[in-house]
């Protein structure tokens, strides 16, 4: 009752903490803001305790070990979640649709995006919102013109990552796995060959 009643309350989703302090973690969750960084990899934090756990991944320290299986782990959230694997629990249940999540984060994003239609993360460049940060950094690419997408046959660069799956299929033919035994033509899906030798060909596949 203490926390619901307080005075510190997330003006985004309401939810309520009993501290300040808690509440400025909160709010990096909306925001974004990630203000602490691993000095090795760069993966940033909302939280310096996140970053100290985090940190136990490149100093080889996993103290953390399944009993059923073996497997260790840095840390104890992730032996947690770990478990889930061979209990198949999922504790967390969307109260609008009853998905169910091994996670908490998953259910949140599940939320956020196929209920609230939120788009939290917004372009700098033209104010264009998106619901995740992958999405965003790839509009982005419009604007600063980066194509970090290469074919390893030519030298052709593309903006999108299915820009370049589609040119691999066009130009360089990959991806195209099945044949018709008749004409030869390549086909990167069973069912369009199917498809090609029931409509095109008059014949059985």
């Amino acid at each position: 009752m203490n926390i619901h009643g307080s005075k510190y309350k997330c003006t985004e989703c309401g939810k309520c903490f009993s501290k300040n302090e808690m509440l400025t973690y909160h709010r990096r969750i909306h925001s974004g803001e990630k203000p602490f960084e691993c000095t090795i990899c760069s993966k940033r934090f909302t939280m310096s305790a996140s970053l100290v756990r985090h940190s136990r991944i490149h100093s080889g320290e996993k103290p953390y070990v399944c009993h059923l299986c073996g497997k260790v782990f840095s840390e104890s959230g992730a032996l947690t979640n770990h478990m889930r694997v061979h209990t198949g629990d999922k504790p967390y249940k969307c109260s609008l649709c009853n998905k169910s999540f091994t996670q908490s984060s998953s259910l949140r994003n599940h939320t956020y995006q196929v209920h609230m239609n939120r788009r939290p993360y917004d372009c700098r460049y033209c104010g264009k919102l998106f619901k995740s940060t992958q999405h965003l950094k790839q509009h982005v690419h419009i604007h600063t013109g980066a194509k970090p997408y290469s074919c390893r046959h030519c030298s052709d660069r593309f903006t999108y990552d299915h820009q370049l799956k589609t040119h691999l299929l066009k130009s360089h033919n990959e991806g195209t796995c099945f044949t018709c035994h008749i004409c030869q033509k390549k086909f990167s899906y069973s069912g369009n060959l199917k498809e090609h030798l029931l409509r095109n060909l008059s014949v059985k596949p």
